[in-house]
């Protein structure tokens, strides 16, 4: 429930019993699925517009997108490189798909259920401008 540290046992309390409530369990259910829906399909069309895939998903709070072609080398050292660069020149941060445990580099696991829509609109022109950035030095 928390990033940073435990919740109070009484915060957990009041969250039991805000959830516990019929009525306001299926409303939050479901405007949150509305929200994890529609984040992802913002980024599934952010990155496509970029030429970049994602994996094809029907549930999730991450989408698994295909870098392969931004790798120099077939090689999980060339990720790192990769994520390295994301990391410092668009400002984003997304799992290497081997700390995920990815079997083939250039795979990398990007969250997007915890951001805002404009926070998400962002991140994609940063994605965005970086691709293409890349695609010019080759």
């Amino acid at each position: 429930m928390s990033s940073y540290g435990l919740i109070s046992s009484q915060t957990q309390y009041l969250q039991s019993k805000l959830l516990s409530g019929k009525e306001f369990r299926e409303k939050y259910l479901e405007e949150n699925r509305n929200r994890v829906k529609e984040r992802r399909e913002m980024m599934v069309v952010g990155l496509g517009e970029a030429g970049i895939s994602c994996l094809k998903g029907n549930a999730g709070l991450f989408c698994w997108v295909d870098l392969r072609n931004l790798l120099s080398s077939n090689t999980f050292t060339e990720e790192m490189e990769l994520w390295k660069k994301i990391l410092h020149e668009a400002g984003l941060n997304i799992s290497p798909g081997a700390s995920c445990h990815c079997s083939e580099p250039g795979w990398f696991r990007i969250c997007f259920a915890n951001m805002s829509q404009e926070t998400l609109k962002v991140s994609m022109e940063r994605m965005k401008a970086f691709i293409s950035k890349q695609y010019y030095c080759m």
